[in-house]
């Protein structure tokens, strides 16, 4: 197999589910070696398509590779070069750690003194040697993500699948597991693949593809995607902004979109403007700031819909469809 294979390769992907399509003709790559994040609102196709990456669903069209190895016609390749780490938790909550991890070694034909090496290792480097003899039911949530994610680093992989990682973690063991998986890329050369849909969590990976309804939206860096949208970008808190905003365009020819309670206007202009801004609108507004474009933005620009919106969106038809099955 050709070393220069990207770590992952897909080519239009489609995946029905009756008459939706969960996945609508998804094509990327991965360079090996990224960190790079399946970012997007609920029923965006990130869960579809992180099943059909485990090889735990086949796709209906087009076609998807690990290291150069496809994931339909070659399962076992796949699953020897990958890593998974899921959403739901997998721990036996009844087991000690290091049970926990004896026995997924087992699953890979690990034994002896190379798993009980390779356990401890992962112990000291998710610094988890002091919990090793005890019941993962007592662990915290982030503890408990910690040894999922050694769990699935026990056969050295070259690919980690990480679906949701964050889900239920506070933010300080959310950046603790950050740091955790930035060491996995940095000292294995781990290549490292996440669904999320917290934004603030792909901000630091090298590369993102945004997807909304099985289709991608935007693919990039954070940087470069943010840039597109705006150089810079206004926002206006404020108790009525649609009108406040029709009232910019129209007397300053102004620009933006309504977020909830607030105004956001792209802008190449420097601080001085918020400033004349300021002084025109007075006590109208509750506050006015200058900034980045987030990936919040992004989302908004590609779409048109507001990023919590359609999560909004996505969970109410997704509840609409668990009552049609039911009543099937």
């Amino acid at each position: 197999m050709n070393d220069k294979s990207p770590a992952l390769d897909i080519q239009g992907l489609v995946k029905l589910y009756g008459d939706r399509r969960a996945l609508d003709g998804v094509s990327f790559s991965v360079e090996d070696g990224r960190i790079f994040a399946l970012l997007g609102p609920n029923g965006g196709g990130k869960s579809t398509l992180f099943r059909v990456l485990s090889t735990l669903t086949p796709p209906d069209e087009g076609r998807a590779s690990v290291m150069g190895h496809d994931v339909v016609k070659e399962p076992h390749a796949v699953r020897s070069l990958i890593g998974v780490v899921f959403q739901n938790p997998s721990l036996d909550k009844k087991l000690k750690v290091r049970e926990n991890l004896e026995y997924q070694g087992a699953l890979y034909g690990l034994s002896g003194q190379a798993l009980s090496q390779r356990i401890d290792e992962l112990l000291e480097r998710f610094h988890l040697a002091d919990r090793a003899e005890e019941i993962v039911e007592v662990l915290s949530g982030g503890l408990a993500r910690r040894v999922e994610i050694a769990k699935g680093l026990l056969h050295k992989p070259r690919l980690l699948l990480l679906d949701e990682p964050s889900t239920g973690l506070d933010p300080g063991a959310r950046r603790e597991l950050w740091n955790q998986l930035v060491s996995v890329r940095e000292e294995d050369g781990t290549s490292i693949i996440l669904t999320t849909h917290i934004l603030e969590e792909a901000e630091g990976c090298d590369r993102i593809v945004l997807l909304d309804r099985g289709r991608i939206v935007a693919e990039g860096s954070p940087a470069e995607l943010k840039a597109a949208v705006s150089p810079s970008m206004i926002a206006i808190r404020c108790a009525r902004p649609e009108e406040l905003l029709a009232e910019l365009g129209q007397d300053m020819g102004l620009e933006g979109t309504v977020v909830h309670d607030t105004v956001r206007i792209p802008t190449d202009k420097g601080p001085e403007f918020v400033a004349e801004l300021a002084e025109k609108l007075g006590d109208r507004v509750r506050s006015i700031a200058i900034g980045q474009a987030t990936l919040e933005d992004v989302f908004l620009a590609r779409t048109g819909v507001d990023f919590g919106d359609r999560d909004q969106q996505e969970a109410e038809a997704e509840a609409g469809r668990s009552r049609k099955r039911g009543r099937g």
